[in-house]
């Protein structure tokens, strides 16, 4: 048997059960994972049911309880699965089901997978449901035409991405329950993103003296001390676009601040001012640098206001994805079958998102970023309101994964 058989059977075979790919998509979306609260393990639960229907037996990995708890969210159960036909390399396939809660503006059922002119639409639909559902019918495809004797893959299908990985895929290296020799997390279909941001978040907690707005000379303004450590940011937050990554797909590093809360009423000084800041590093930073200037331009800025104090929180530390050098048969495979899928070339690149496919890379294991979507997180919606995937790049994506992992697995 040629190998370019093999490629079409696959192909045809995923063309086949597509309409059964789709409903399987549209079951993973109809059950919340919205992260906070974090309730993921009856989206676990499910998955496992469905994966069992294919043959699949799922490893449910929970996380304890209490150290669910402690890190602010209310249930993790990990799936792996593993399919083992020989002696030879484990490819793992990782897609994660959390994902912010919906927010306003939507004009679809954000839990109702409902299809319309080729689009499914749903919260996860496209990050990252939509590679359990590549990625489970890639690997059927695979077993159906292709009959591999050797090598393994494993899909792992974890629910800490939101919050940073350590719960995820993390915790599945951590406790040793897996070491696979490269990987595949989920993606868009359009590139193969071989490095991507670091993230640094803060809570930043500015604290004056409350008085009444009729004396406000006996308090303390910590909004005012607010605004000008938010000002000595931004002014640092300018100077960022002079620093250049030399990763394509990556441009410089940023700084946003995404939340703030303070004050009582409207005729008290406000005693106490809370904002959130994230800070995007691009793969050629130091975290432990980029954490310590962040720290001083808010100290310093503070120390120029009398009565002004600040305490400083680091709530996520996410390290760059940086290129492993045996991640070229991943990129080399995804790269061929990518353009003989689209009909076009898939280039090799960063993203200035982060993910918590660093993790695997922190291990050892050479990785990339690939799967079913559009060619950007704003064509997909993520994060905001009617999230949706092509079926067409679902479709194609299937073929890309499933085809590379026949090479692989050769």
């Amino acid at each position: 048997m040629t190998t370019s058989t093999d490629y079409d059977r696959i192909d045809a075979w995923i063309d086949a059960h597509f309409d059964e790919e789709v409903r399987f998509l549209q079951e993973m979306v109809r059950v919340p994972t919205d992260t906070p609260p974090g309730n993921n393990a009856p989206h676990a639960e499910r998955t496992a049911e469905l994966l069992e229907t294919f043959g699949f037996v799922a490893e449910k990995h929970p996380v304890p309880a209490q150290a669910v708890k402690d890190y602010g969210l209310e249930s993790i159960t990990n799936l792996i699965v593993r399919r083992k036909y020989g002696e030879g390399r484990t490819v793992a396939l990782n897609a994660h089901g959390d994902v912010v809660p919906p927010g306003e503006g939507w004009t679809h059922d954000p839990y109702g997978g409902e299809i319309e002119d080729g689009r499914l639409y749903g919260r996860a639909a496209a990050v990252s449901k939509s590679d359990f559902a590549s990625f489970t019918f890639a690997l059927r495809a695979l077993e159906a035409v292709a009959k591999p004797a050797k090598g393994s893959v494993e899909l792992h299908f974890t629910y800490d991405e939101e919050f940073g990985g350590l719960l995820g895929p993390g915790w599945l290296l951590q406790q040793g329950l897996t070491k696979p020799d490269l990987m595949i997390a989920a993606g868009f279909s359009y590139e193969v993103v071989t490095a991507h941001n670091g993230c640094l978040q803060m809570e930043v907690t500015v604290h004056g003296k409350m008085a009444h707005a009729a004396v406000p000379s006996t308090g303390v303004d910590a909004l005012q001390g607010a605004v000008h450590v938010l000002n000595a940011l931004y002014a640092q937050n300018a100077l960022y676009q002079q620093v250049t990554s030399k990763v394509e797909g990556i441009t410089h590093p940023y700084l946003n601040v995404g939340r703030i809360e303070g004050g009582t009423n409207t005729n008290v000084v406000p005693g106490k001012v809370v904002f959130k800041l994230d800070r995007r590093m691009i793969p050629e930073e130091h975290p432990a640098e980029v954490e310590a200037t962040i720290r001083k331009i808010i100290a310093d800025a503070a120390a120029q206001l009398p009565g002004i104090t600040v305490e400083i929180k680091r709530l996520l530390l996410a390290n760059s994805m940086k290129p492993l050098p045996g991640n070229k048969p991943l990129v080399e495979a995804i790269q061929k079958h990518g353009h003989a899928i689209f009909g076009e070339p898939i280039k090799a690149m960063g993203t200035p998102l982060y993910t918590d496919v660093r993790l695997y890379g922190e291990a050892g294991i050479p990785g990339v970023i690939y799967g079913a979507g559009p060619r950007s997180v704003l064509e997909s919606h993520a994060k905001r309101s009617d999230e949706r995937v092509v079926l067409e790049d679902l479709r194609r994506a299937t073929k890309v994964i499933a085809r590379t992992l026949r090479d692989l697995l050769g």
